[in-house]
């Protein structure tokens, strides 16, 4: 049964990267929360993919920063729930079938949800221009 599990996590996670390597190309594909959910996947089905993905140098910072509890930034965040949904009324509006339809403003949902709720990354604070302001030295 936990290969099963395993392998289904491991298909689920190529797929997410898939698709979000897809969006850096085409600009209705929200790459981060697809990466994210990749490394989700990949944490459950294989260390090794996992770790290639979090130390990648285009995503791992990005990652590391989320699964450290650091957070995504903000207009990343506001970015991807812009794209989710413009790809989504664009579906919706060339796409006939009503179970589709309900399908993709479902995936849209849980896809605002989990990103709205996702930590914010926070700018750091450079201490020693808080202290200048406040009349420390």
């Amino acid at each position: 049964m936990w290969n099963i599990k395993r392998t289904l996590w491991l298909i689920g996670g190529s797929i997410s990267l898939i698709i979000g390597l897809i969006g850096i190309i085409v600009p209705l594909l929200p790459t981060t929360p697809l990466v994210i959910l990749a490394a989700f996947c990949f944490g459950k089905s294989s260390k090794a993919l996992h770790q290639w993905l979090v130390t990648n140098k285009y995503f791992g910072k990005y990652l590391a920063d989320y699964q450290s509890g650091k957070g995504v930034p903000i207009r990343i965040k506001l970015f991807a729930v812009i794209i989710v949904w413009t790809s989504v009324l664009f579906t919706l509006t060339v796409i006939p079938l009503f179970y589709v339809k309900v399908f993709m403003i479902g995936v849209a949902l849980f896809v605002t949800i989990f990103i709205s709720t996702s930590p914010l990354l926070k700018k750091k604070k450079n201490l020693n221009n808080s202290k200048l302001k406040n009349g420390h030295q």
